[in-house]
């Protein structure tokens, strides 16, 4: 991941063929009940090994829903979810991070008591290797020097845009190979979003796996390979990053264009 080129940022993505091996993550019919209400109604996708996928809808359509379920918050009443082929549904959420996925919610749910570092060493609460996760510390703050200025400040005194750099780099701590992301820009300066998301370039770039969920679905798309758009809780259209930004479905309801 270090020193990855983000030459093509940020235009359409490109995968090579030869990356994407299988799919990584399975979502297949998955359905969630609140009581009375549904809020999935028998979504599926799929995330292949070295891609950016990217998840748009309103507010409201079960998006945020759909990755507390795939991460073991919120048990499903029906579907598979597989990872890597291996039946996850209904696994506790250290289970997931113990087999490779992440979560950032959305919120962001840092420790605000707490310090940068100490943060950080949460998300490798589960590691073993002491030389590991200082490499890792270091590491993180390659990728975000902000962080490194503040790793000794209670987590509370940092900005928005800081607190979501510390979220997605507590998650990378646990060494995901799949990272969920839940609208890791809400709220956030324009020039911190374009940071944020050379970041997820630059991550996926090294590798990382990244099921993305953003309310800015212009520039979620621009980074994808390939995007979903969810709404009341049901799949409506799927497709390339460039085919979905072309869609007047999507220009009109989602990039606010006449």
């Amino acid at each position: 991941m270090k020193g990855s080129s983000l030459n093509s940022w940020p235009g359409e993505a490109e995968l090579p063929v030869s990356n994407i091996l299988f799919p990584m993550l399975q979502i297949k019919d998955l359905q969630v009940q609140y009581g009375a209400i549904c809020a999935l109604k028998g979504v599926s996708l799929d995330v292949k090994k070295g891609e950016i996928v990217a998840l748009i809808g309103a507010n409201g359509a079960g998006k945020s829903t759909l990755l507390k379920t795939i991460s073991g918050l919120i048990r499903a009443t029906r579907g598979e979810v597989r990872l890597e082929g291996k039946d996850v549904r209904g696994m506790a959420p250290h289970r997931m991070v113990q087999l490779g996925l992440s979560y950032v919610p959305e919120g962001r749910a840092i420790f605000s008591n707490l310090t940068v570092v100490e943060n950080l060493l949460i998300g490798a609460h589960r590691r073993s290797d002491g030389a590991g996760v200082r490499k890792d510390c270091d590491w993180v703050y390659e990728l975000f020097p902000r962080l490194k200025e503040r790793a000794k400040q209670s987590a509370a005194t940092l900005s928005g845009g800081e607190q979501q750099m510390l979220a997605i780099s507590r998650a990378l701590m646990a060494r995901p190979q799949i990272l969920l992301l839940d609208e890791p820009s809400l709220g956030l300066a324009p020039i911190i979003v374009q940071s944020i998301f050379q970041t997820i370039r630059t991550l996926n770039t090294g590798g990382t796996t990244i099921l993305l969920i953003e309310q800015n679905a212009h520039m979620a798309l621009q980074v994808a390979h390939r995007g979903y758009v969810i709404q009341t809780g049901e799949m409506v259209l799927q497709g390339t990053g460039k085919e979905l930004l072309a869609t007047e479905r999507v220009r009109q309801f989602y990039l606010g264009e006449a």
